[in-house]
C-alpha cells in the first residue's frame, strides 16, 4: 500500500513534501495508518486531536492513544477539549453536527494562527460509497452522488482511493495498533446500518465493487463537470447580477431540459424540487417561493432571487446632534444656509417643521405622504409602490425617513413629502445627503 499511496500522492498532492500540514487523527484505524503513511514518506505534519467528551474513559484514552503514538513517531500534537453536548444545546444542533463544527472552526483557526497550508483527514473509499447512498436516500441531484471531494480548499483526503479493507490489512501487517470507536458499531447511526449491512452484500455481489464504484464515481465527477460548464454559461446569459438577482426565465420557458436546468440554476439557493419550480413558471407577478436561505419572487417574466430579510421592523434612530449615519444606508446630516438644485440622492427640509429624533424604517400599513409635485394631494404608499411598477422585493428594501411623528418625510433616493420641504425663503434648512 506504501507504494501506490506514494504514486497517488505524486500525481494527485505533489506539493504535500513542501507544506505545512494538519492531520485530523481521532485514533481510530484510517487516520492512525494515514499518519503511518506519511510518516514513512518523509512527509512533516502536526497531528491535531479532538477530544468531545462525549464517550467518559473511552475519550480519555483516545486522547492518551494519540498522544503516545506522537511521541513514537516523533511529530507534534495539539489537543483541543470540547463541551460538545452543551455547544450543540447553544446552538441548536445534533450532536454530530456540534462535533462538526467544532472540529473545522478548530482547524480552521490552527492554520490561521501557525500559518498551517492543509489539513488532511482519513476519509477512504468505503466513507465515500456510504455517502453516496444517504445522499440518494435523501433525493440529492447530480453533485450529491459524487461522494466525497478528494479536495475542498485546503482540506485534502488523500486516502479515499483505497478501501477500509485495504487500511486494515496494511495496518495488520505492519503490527500498527489503533483504537476502535465503541460507537461504531451500534447501528443507531445510518452510515453505520450501510456499514454494516449493505456493503457486505455488496461486495459479496460483486468482490471489486468498491474499485468499480470509484470508477463510476469518477466518471460522474467528469460529467458533472462538463455539465456545469454549460451551465455557468446559462448562468451568464440568463442571470444577471446584482441585488436581488434577477433571473430571466423567459428565455427558459421553452427549452427542451428546463427541469435540468432548473434544478442546477436554483439549487445553490435551496430550490431543489423541480416539479414546485415548473409549476411556479405559470405563477403571477407578486407570488413568491422561500427556502431556508433564499426567497424567489415572480416579477414580471422575471424571477427576483434574494437572500432572506432578517428584519424588515427594526427602526434606527438619528438624533438631533448626530452629523451621519453609516448603517443601513449611508447618510449625512448637516444645516445649510442654501438649497443646492440638482444634487442627486440629497433633500433639503425645514427645520422648523420636523421633529427630531428622525427615523430610518421599513413600509407598515398605512403609510401615507403627499408626494412632491402632486400639487399637495394625498396618497397611501401601498399606491404609491403600485404605481411605480415596484417589485415585492423593492418594496420591502425600500427605505422611508420619518420624523418623531412618524411622518413620512423622504421615500429615500425616490420622492420626498413636500409638506416638509425647505423653499428660498426657508431659514432653517437642513439638508440630508445619501453618501456611497
Amino acid at each position: 500500500m506504501i507504494n501506490a499511496f506514494e504514486t497517488h500522492l505524486q500525481q494527485h498532492f505533489p506539493l504535500l513534501w513542501q507544506k505545512k500540514i494538519i492531520l485530523a487523527i481521532s485514533g481510530g484505524v484510517d487516520s492512525v495508518v494515514l499518519a503511518h503513511l506519511l510518516h514513512e514518506l518523509g512527509i512533516p505534519f502536526l497531528m491535531a486531536h479532538c477530544n468531545f467528551q462525549l464517550r467518559g474513559e473511552e475519550s480519555e484514552g483516545d486522547q492518551h492513544f494519540v498522544e503516545t503514538l506522537a511521541k513514537e513517531l516523533s511529530v507534534p500534537i495539539a489537543i483541543k477539549r470540547f463541551e460538545t453536548k452543551t455547544y450543540g444545546k447553544a446552538h441548536g444542533l445534533n450532536t454530530q453536527l456540534a462535533a462538526r463544527v467544532l472540529r473545522y472552526e478548530w482547524f480552521e483557526a490552527l492554520c490561521q494562527e501557525q500559518g498551517y497550508d492543509y489539513i488532511l483527514t482519513a476519509h477512504q473509499a468505503n466513507d465515500s460509497w456510504e455517502t453516496f447512498l444517504i445522499n440518494t436516500s435523501r433525493g440529492s441531484g447530480l453533485k450529491g452522488l459524487l461522494g466525497i471531494p478528494a479536495e475542498n480548499a485546503h482540506v485534502l483526503r488523500p486516502l479515499l482511493p483505497f478501501s477500509r479493507e485495504e487500511i486494515l490489512a496494511f495496518a495488520q501487517e505492519r503490527g500498527i495498533c489503533w483504537r476502535e470507536d465503541s460507537s461504531n458499531s451500534s447501528d443507531a447511526y445510518t452510515r453505520n446500518k450501510i456499514r454494516h449491512h449493505l456493503s457486505p452484500i455488496l461486495k459479496e455481489i460483486h468482490p471489486n465493487f468498491f474499485k468499480n464504484f470509484e470508477k463510476t464515481q469518477n466518471l460522474l465527477q467528469l460529467s458533472y463537470d462538463f455539465l456545469q460548464e454549460s451551465v455557468a454559461q446559462y448562468r451568464k446569459e440568463w442571470f444577471i447580477m446584482g441585488q436581488p438577482i434577477v433571473f430571466e426565465v423567459e428565455k427558459l420557458r421553452d427549452h427542451p431540459h428546463r427541469r435540468f436546468l432548473l434544478y442546477e440554476l436554483l439549487s445553490p439557493y435551496g430550490f431543489g424540487d423541480t416539479e414546485i419550480l415548473e409549476r411556479f413558471l405559470r405563477a403571477s407577478t407578486g407570488r413568491q417561493l422561500s427556502s431556508d436561505t433564499h426567497r424567489l419572487l415572480s416579477n414580471r417574466g422575471q424571477w427576483l432571487i434574494s437572500p432572506k430579510e432578517i428584519d424588515t421592523e427594526t427602526s434606527y434612530s438619528i438624533a438631533e446632534d448626530m452629523e451621519e449615519l453609516s448603517y443601513p444606508i449611508a447618510i449625512r446630516i448637516r444645516s445649510t444656509k442654501a438649497i443646492e438644485r440638482g444634487l442627486a440622492g440629497t433633500l433639503f427640509l425645514d427645520r422648523d417643521k420636523i421633529q427630531f429624533p428622525l427615523h430610518l424604517r421599513k413600509r407598515k400599513e398605512g403609510d401615507l405622504f403627499y408626494p412632491q409635485g402632486m400639487g399637495g394631494k394625498r396618497k397611501t404608499l401601498r399606491k404609491y409602490f403600485k404605481d411605480e411598477k415596484y417589485s415585492l422585493y423593492d418594496k420591502e428594501n425600500q427605505w422611508l425617513l420619518t420624523d418623531a411623528t412618524d411622518q413620512i418625510l423622504w421615500v429615500i433616493g425616490k420622492r420626498a413629502d413636500e409638506r416638509f420641504l425647505a423653499i428660498e425663503e426657508t431659514k432653517n434648512i437642513l439638508q440630508i445627503s445619501i453618501t456611497l
